[in-house]
């Protein structure tokens, strides 16, 4: 709590600054404690044991070993966004593309708004800020829409991510006694799990927002259905995608320039999302193998050619589309092994069962039964996502025009499919832990 009150007074009084001084050196300078504050408390809560250890292990290489003790720093929930909520702030005003306010506590509600404040949807005060100034009227139709979004999002943690998380646990954290095929059905869970468990917890902290009056942004939008990688980024947590996009990778030159420093920028970015997940090498190769999967469709100016939503007026995919959509999303499920893996040890030693003859063997389990069923789940889920995948949201205008006892059948079919299938012990928002 107290970091959140630090960031919050610091970059509520740099706004003011920056706004009233026409000083360029000083505004620069101002900014520069901003970012440097935000960033240096970050880096220290999630990253110093870090490079404590990397360190050590650098010198050690050397013949010349430290003995540098880490520390028992107990990541503050949240930490990774509210950051970046208030840089993004201070460095709007300082680019004067907005004005800053002069209300301590609607700029402290902006950067502590409760729904999104511990996973995101990453917030612009643009968009957020303003809406704490304007009176709010309950709307039913609003408050419909937003119950019917909470409740897909209760379905994708409780139902599809949590019974996903259950065998891709099982599987990872026991892969030495496992085959390929098991392993590789392990991958395919956690992509799952990872899908609904971070999207629907967006779905919920945006229809709890909208219960409230507020409209936050689009964080998913259906990122399985992208039929190349670029599509899938577009697609996927879109608040820190946008903010990487226009806090880092424009600033650096974006796609202007030559070749070469177009593809320092996309790869730079990359990394640096895979080092924003977490204090570990798996994160940072993740993001590395993305950008170089990416740099293709960069070079060959295809990183744009799927804007459009697939399959739009059509009930069933184009083949085509449906090549394209399975192929991105087995790249997809094979770069997650790299995120879900304790350490690139682990993630090589997956990959090398998965691409041996083991992977033609059929997996026995304990849990087998859960596997068929969540399989089961994973392809109804998949086939509402499909049906809504033009709207906001998956189920905002499922059985829209049929009678009220239809649509009130398919919600009670979702709230009986959670009490039925959800997990008792659960398992935390996998997002939390960034």
């Amino acid at each position: 709590m107290s970091l959140l009150v630090i960031s919050t007074v610091i970059d509520f009084f740099i706004g003011r600054f920056l706004h009233f001084s026409e000083d360029q050196n000083k505004r620069k300078l101002v900014l520069y404690i901003s970012i440097i504050s935000n960033l240096g408390i970050l880096a220290f809560f999630k990253y110093f044991n870090f490079f404590v250890d990397n360190l050590s292990i650098a010198f050690s290489f050397l013949g010349m070993p430290l003995h540098l003790a880490s520390l028992e720093i107990i990541l503050p929930v949240g930490i990774s966004f509210y950051t970046f909520q208030t840089m993004s702030y201070t460095i709007d005003v300082y680019r004067r593309r907005m004005e800053p306010t002069s209300d301590l506590i609607a700029f402290s509600a902006y950067v502590s708004f409760f729904p999104q404040l511990v996973a995101g949807p990453i917030e612009r005060a643009k968009n957020l800020l303003p809406q704490f100034f304007i009176k709010r009227h309950f709307d039913y139709t609003q408050g419909v829409n937003a119950s019917k979004q909470i409740l897909w999002g209760f379905f994708k943690k409780l139902v599809i991510a949590d019974n996903c998380a259950v065998l891709a646990d099982t599987f990872f954290n026991h892969h030495s006694v496992y085959p390929g095929s098991a392993l590789l059905l392990g991958a395919f869970f956690f992509t799952f799990q990872i899908y609904g468990d971070f999207s629907g917890y967006s779905d919920i902290a945006i229809g709890v927002a909208r219960l409230f009056g507020f409209d936050l942004m689009k964080n998913f939008s259906f990122p399985y259905f992208s039929r190349d990688l670029a599509e899938f980024w577009r697609r996927w947590h879109i608040s820190l995608s946008t903010w990487f996009r226009d806090y880092v990778y424009i600033p650096m030159g974006g796609n202007q320039g030559g070749t070469w420093l177009k593809l320092r920028n996309i790869l730079f970015i990359f990394i640096l999302s895979g080092f924003w997940h977490g204090a570990n090498w798996t994160y940072v190769v993740w993001g590395l193998l993305n950008g170089l999967l990416f740099v293709p469709l960069l070079i060959f100016g295809k990183n744009r050619q799927h804007l459009d939503i697939v399959s739009f007026d059509k009930k069933m995919p184009l083949l085509k589309d449906v090549v394209r959509m399975m192929s991105t999303f087995i790249i997809v499920m094979f770069l997650w092994i790299f995120f879900r893996s304790k350490s690139l040890t682990t993630a090589f030693a997956i990959l090398n069962k998965i691409f041996s003859s083991s992977l033609f063997t059929i997996p026995v389990f304990e849990q087998d039964g859960l596997a068929v069923l969540t399989l089961i789940l994973i392809l109804f889920f998949t086939l509402v996502e499909w049906s809504g995948r033009t709207h906001a949201f998956a189920i905002e205008h499922t059985f829209a025009t049929s009678p009220r006892i239809v649509r009130w059948a398919f919600y009670g079919l979702l709230i009986s499919m959670i009490g039925l299938f959800m997990q008792t012990n659960g398992s935390p928002f996998i997002y939390f832990q960034f």
